[in-house]
């Protein structure tokens, strides 16, 4: 039986721990039994029991008061995690060998960890030698995103890590239930978004003439190969969260291996006569 495991992303701010939160709740609701894996060295408070906490292994504050290392906030943690790709036994004694696991990974929102940092990927691999099905969850606040400049920064993060993990990755709009009713209508043309027209849109004052055709290339890249889309979470909505879990359990394939049914006889015989069907059509041909 294989394993899942959602790696929730995304920057500092953008509601990974509250998703985690909020996503255990709602599989409650549906019987389905999940758990969290802490992976954030400087997390501070959660509102969800966890399988296993990073912090146990090491914590950025105890790195920081190493006078030999001499490290501040942002390499603290990278020099935690660094740390944690070595020690990925203490990872694998906390989860043990459960067959049918699913489990969220709340993981640290410094960005160079999913572009040019090798960690997180490590940890994919890892993870897929102990038979999980991993589906990358990126994150990006919707009220940072009701601007298409800034839009399309997040677009480029989003799309960084999906190129980095290389695993099946969903983009979500966090936050949305914090949205004015304006807000949200105009942040309707970015969950689907046509790129062209966004930056048409887009006040002149934003625009640079000089980094024009880097621009429009990017925004190529994205609309041209539909690279990147976003679902909205609104943790007040059951049936936002539900499509939202839909769709991660149709990347990694939840649930297709929980029942498997015999064929019946009768099924067998109309497959025959289709065969049977075709082959005569075929040689009529």
């Amino acid at each position: 039986m294989p394993r899942y495991a959602q790696l929730v992303m995304g920057p500092a701010g953008s509601g990974k721990s509250t998703y985690c939160s909020t996503m255990v709740q709602h599989c409650e609701t549906l019987n389905r039994s999940v758990q969290v894996v802490n992976l954030d060295p400087a997390a501070e408070h959660f509102d969800y029991p966890v399988l296993a906490d990073i912090r146990e292994l090491i914590e950025v504050d105890d790195v920081m008061e190493d006078r030999s290392l001499r490290f501040g906030p942002n390499g603290g943690l990278v020099y935690c995690m660094e740390y944690f790709a070595n020690n990925f036994d203490w990872l694998e004694s906390c989860l043990g060998h459960t067959e049918d696991d699913y489990i969220l990974f709340d993981c640290p929102g410094q960005i160079e960890l999913y572009t040019h940092l090798p960690v997180m990927k490590y940890l994919v691999e890892q993870l897929q030698q102990w038979e999980f099905r991993v589906c990358g969850v990126f994150l990006v606040d919707s009220q940072f995103m009701v601007e298409s400049f800034k839009f399309l920064s997040g677009v480029l993060a989003a799309l960084s890590a999906m190129v980095s993990l290389e695993i099946p990755q969903c983009n979500i709009m966090t936050k949305m239930d914090l949205l004015s009713k304006k807000a949200k209508k105009e942040i309707e043309k970015f969950l689907d978004p046509d790129m062209y027209s966004m930056i048409e849109d887009t006040p002149s004052r934003f625009k640079s003439t000089k980094f024009k055709k880097l621009t429009e290339a990017l925004c190529g890249l994205v609309d041209d190969y539909s690279m990147v889309r976003f679902l909205p979470f609104d943790r007040s909505d059951e049936e936002c969260m539900n499509i939202v879990l839909q769709h991660i359990d149709f990347a990694i394939q939840y649930g297709e291996d929980l029942e498997f049914k015999e064929p019946r006889e009768n099924e067998e015989d109309k497959s025959e006569n289709f065969d049977e069907y075709f082959q005569d059509r075929t040689d009529e041909s």
